[in-house]
């Protein structure tokens, strides 16, 4: 069965190759960096037995190379070496002389990704899932990257080293923004165990008439578009959100359909995806890899559609929820 610790066992592979690498070209900074982010893919589930089994030191080793990351990062030394005349001008001619044919790789991630989540119930081998039916999302996207690297490799002709150095190639481009999205995405869950979600509740009752539902929902709709800006990704502000407002005020005081309001303050809150640079993977990755003269050209561009899509949102949330 493939299971969700197959992937990170594979990216944390990668993350070594791309270390050794940068340890070649004695890069010794960025080599440290993919080393120790390594570390959690490999050596996650060790340092977890460990815990449960008493031992703290792991998890400690494991917090003190989170540290580590974030002084590496501070120093600003992480990043790509400029490419020379000779590779730039290659570089464009494949892709002119390839044409829309680069595409297909990168549609196949979602493509395959949807196919395997939906078909994973009926892939079996004999009476076992093929694909672990608690992670199917996450183990299906996996897979679906494995698929598509190897459609790239097709479509273009180069070889395995090849594919790998230009992996390697771009996460060293992304440099210390790639952590960001795993680092956002526990957010939420830390928030809603600390009680923040009591807090807002709390606060939110201080300051509005909480008796009054199109005050909660205008309080929920931007909560979830300021929490999002402050964490960079709404499934972090979600919980925290829902916690403090959607269930008690909306959903339990004033009879809100929690599915909708679910559905939709998700999609609120992605209006502040488009409008933070937090969301580092939406809006400073692309600045990055496309080499923009403005690293916040892409929220410079998309913050009137984010307006536009927050009235939108709230006015479906006003007619369907309540």
């Amino acid at each position: 069965m493939l299971k969700l610790t197959h992937v990170y066992a594979l990216l944390g592979a990668f993350l070594l190759y791309a270390a050794l690498l940068n340890l070649r070209q004695r890069r010794w900074s960025m080599a440290g960096f993919w080393a120790i982010l390594a570390g959690p893919f490999l050596f996650g589930d060790a340092v977890l037995a460990a815990s449960a089994a008493g031992l703290r030191w792991p998890a400690q080793a494991m917090g003190l190379g989170v540290v580590g990351l974030g002084v590496m990062a501070a120093r600003g030394r992480l990043g790509t070496t400029a490419e020379d005349a000779a590779t730039l001008e290659a570089r464009r001619a494949s892709a002119q002389r390839l044409g829309n044919r680069l595409f297909g790789p990168a549609l196949a991630i979602p493509l395959v990704t949807l196919a395997l989540v939906l078909a994973g119930p009926w892939l079996r081998w004999g009476e076992r899932l093929l694909v672990d039916a608690h992670q199917s999302t996450l183990t299906a996207l996996g897979l679906a990257c494995v698929v598509a690297f190897v459609a790239a490799l097709r479509v273009t002709r180069a070889g395995l080293a090849t594919g790998l150095g230009e992996g390697r190639r771009l996460l060293d481009a992304l440099g210390w923004a790639a952590l960001l999205p795993m680092l956002l995405a526990t957010l939420g869950s830390v928030f809603a165990t600390t009680g923040v979600g009591d807090a807002i509740t709390a606060l939110v009752g201080a300051v509005i008439p909480t008796d009054n539902a199109l005050a909660c929902l205008v309080a929920f709709a931007l909560g979830m578009v300021l929490f999002t800006v402050i964490m960079g990704n709404a499934f972090a502000a979600f919980p925290v959100l829902m916690a403090g407002i959607g269930l008690p005020l909306l959903v339990q005081q004033h009879g809100a359909a929690p599915a909708i309001l679910g559905s939709i303050g998700m999609l609120t809150g992605y209006c502040g995806t488009l409008l933070t640079p937090m969301a580092a993977n939406f809006n400073i990755v692309p600045a990055v890899l496309l080499e923009l003269p403005d690293q916040y050209g892409v929220i410079r561009a998309q913050w009137p559609t984010a307006l536009m899509l927050l009235a939108v949102n709230f006015g479906l949330m006003w007619w369907l929820v309540l």
